[in-house]
C-alpha cells in the first residue's frame, strides 16, 4: 500500500471516518462523490490562492492538502493508489498549471480511483519538479500535525468551538525547510 495512503487511512481510523477495508473495493455513493469533489475544490482553491500570492510554502501546503483529499477518496473506496503518468512541463505560465489542476479535479466527478490517483501523482510531481520540495517529508509533517490536532478537532466539533480554535486546526505547519536549494 502507498505510504501516504496508509497515513490517510490511519487518520480516518482515528477520526472514526468510514472507509472500505483495504483490498476490498467499495463503491462511492453520489453523496460521497459530491463531498469529495467539494473537498478537492476547496483544496484546489487553496493552491490557486497560494500561487497568486507567490508563497512557495503555501503552494506546497496546498498541494499536500489536495493530495490528502484525493487519498481520502481512495481510502473510502478501499483501493490503492495507481501510479499515473504526469504530462506537464513547466512552460513559464501559471495558467497552464491552473488548467491542469482544474481539469484533474473536474475529472474526479466520476468517483474512479484512477482519477483521484491522477491528482495525487500530479501533486507529488509538482512538489518535486515545480517547487523543488521534499514531498514525502512535508506530507509526513502535515499528517503528524493533523493527528496531533485530532483531539482539538473532536472537541471543536462537539462544542461548536470558536473561530480561533477552528483556524488553529486548519493551519498547516511551516513547510519552508522542506525545499531543496
Amino acid at each position: 500500500m502507498n505510504k501516504h495512503l496508509n497515513s490517510v487511512r490511519e487518520f480516518h481510523d482515528a477520526c472514526l471516518l468510514p472507509q472500505a477495508e483495504h483490498g476490498t473495493p467499495g463503491h462511492l455513493s453520489d453523496m460521497d462523490i459530491i463531498l469529495r469533489q467539494a473537498l478537492l475544490m476547496e483544496a484546489g482553491s487553496e493552491v490557486f490562492k497560494a500561487i497568486r500570492a507567490g508563497e512557495m510554502a503555501e503552494i506546497l501546503a496546498g498541494l499536500i492538502n489536495l493530495s490528502y483529499s484525493a487519498l481520502g477518496a481512495i481510502a473510502l473506496r478501499g483501493e490503492d493508489v495507481t501510479e499515473q503518468p504526469v504530462c506537464w512541463r513547466h512552460d513559464g505560465f501559471v495558467l497552464s498549471l491552473m488548467r491542469l489542476l482544474s481539469d484533474k479535479i473536474n475529472n474526479c466527478t466520476t468517483g474512479n480511483t484512477a482519477d483521484y490517483s491522477e491528482i495525487y501523482c500530479l501533486c507529488v510531481h509538482l512538489s518535486k519538479n515545480y517547487l523543488n520540495a521534499d514531498f514525502d517529508k512535508a506530507f509526513q509533517i502535515v499528517h503528524e500535525h493533523r493527528m496531533s490536532t485530532l483531539k482539538d478537532t473532536r472537541q471543536s466539533i462537539d462544542e461548536d468551538a470558536d473561530e480561533t480554535r477552528k483556524s488553529k486546526r486548519l493551519k498547516v505547519p511551516d513547510l519552508t525547510e522542506y525545499f531543496y536549494e
